[in-house]
């Protein structure tokens, strides 16, 4: 996989995702149907790797298929693959937090701003959360309104919804959900 970004698409219960890896580890992970997601990767392949050629290869994220076929399947709580992340410091210290929240809990973006030590950046913790480049393994739809609503999701509010009610969460939520979105 030297120098090289592949990628597949997977069929998942929340929809297809694109799922993409270097030599590294898995990189990016998007929702929706190869079309559109393509476009995506592209881009964020173009901001970080400087054009590095991009292959479809359905055989180089067996191992993440795998572990979300599991997750999604409700037989793995935790993901054990490698990954690597690419984004600023503040992002990369938002994403490592959202990657302490256990399987069936939720934290407020308030909780996680005050977590990295940084009280007065709910509205950043909101744009790294955004910019998560591996959604479901790096559990950003665990985090939810400091009121307990479920707020914005990249995928959509229905998919987090999805994972939530996966994860036996939303029997604790208590608000429903509104519709804004991030």
């Amino acid at each position: 996989m030297t120098n090289t970004l592949r990628y597949t698409m997977m069929d998942s219960p929340i929809g297809p995702l694109l799922l993409a890896s270097t030599a590294e580890g898995l990189c990016f992970i998007e929702f929706g149907e190869e079309p559109d997601s393509l476009p995506s990767l592209q881009r964020w392949s173009k901001k970080h790797f400087l054009g590095m050629p991009i292959t479809r290869d359905d055989e180089s994220n067996g191992q993440v298929k795998q572990q979300l076929q599991e997750y999604f399947a409700g037989e793995r709580e935790t993901f054990d693959l490698p990954y690597v992340l690419h984004g600023t410091p503040f992002q990369k210290a938002v994403w490592t937090e959202l990657s302490r929240i256990p399987y069936g809990e939720t934290r407020s973006y308030k909780d996680i701003a005050l977590a990295i030590g940084a009280s007065k950046a709910v509205r950043a913790i909101g744009g790294a959360n955004n910019r998560n480049p591996i959604p479901v393994i790096i559990p950003c739809h665990r985090v939810i309104g400091s009121n307990g609503a479920l707020v914005g999701y990249g995928g959509g509010l229905s998919i987090k919804e999805h994972l939530l009610a996966l994860e036996k969460v939303l029997l604790t939520l208590p608000y429903p959900s509104n519709q804004a979105t991030r």
